[in-house]
């Protein structure tokens, strides 16, 4: 039986999942500023309920850890979603530009910290638990641990190589880019309780 938050968790994650899709179209091929900006400051607060509901399930075989992991997701979206709206703010406004300004990280989300950082390792940690859950289908834990990965090494590569268009930046993002979608995609779907 699905809960009344589960379905709401679960039709945020689509809604998550589908504005992950947008935000890649955007940003990749696209190359819309003001269009990535919205759905970055949008998939992110919408997956945080996907999170929660993963927690409610593996709080169970390690509260600290489960308790930590929500911890440190809730901040990584919160902080996604913050560096869409600054990105919003600077695309609808644009600073006064100043020739050969430097590329500056931003104060609250520098190079990615919280939204590539802290999300994968809040996913890294859920997706461990939740191979100890009977609750969980099979698939999250290794999708899960996959994508926090890949996102901990995007915000690493961001941070070490420091050109965005780097291949040690685009590789990593580009893999966690699609994952995400897909993960928060079939979150949704399991929690609303679509089966095959």
């Amino acid at each position: 039986m699905t809960s009344s938050f589960d379905r709401y968790a679960g039709w945020l994650s689509v809604l998550a999942g589908l504005t992950g899709l947008g935000y890649a179209v955007a940003f990749v091929v696209l190359k819309d500023g003001r269009l990535s900006a919205i759905f970055l400051t949008l998939a992110p607060l919408l997956a945080v309920a996907g999170l929660v509901a993963v927690y409610e399930r593996v709080r169970a075989v390690d509260s600290g850890y489960a308790t930590l992991a929500l911890a440190l997701g809730a901040f990584g979206s919160l902080a996604a979603s913050t560096h869409g709206a600054y990105d919003l703010a600077n695309v609808l406004h644009p600073p006064a530009a100043v020739a050969g300004f430097p590329d500056y990280p931003l104060a609250v989300d520098p190079r990615g910290y919280g939204t590539f950082g802290l999300t994968g390792m809040a996913l890294a940690v859920l997706s461990f638990l939740s191979r100890r859950s009977a609750d969980i289908p099979g698939w999250v834990g290794p999708l899960g641990l996959v994508l926090g990965l890949f996102l901990v090494l995007t915000w690493l590569a961001r941070l070490i190589v420091l050109d965005p268009a780097s291949v040690l930046v685009l590789g990593p993002a580009l893999v966690s880019g699609l994952l995400s979608p897909v993960f928060f995609l079939l979150l949704g779907a399991w929690l609303l309780g679509w089966r095959r």
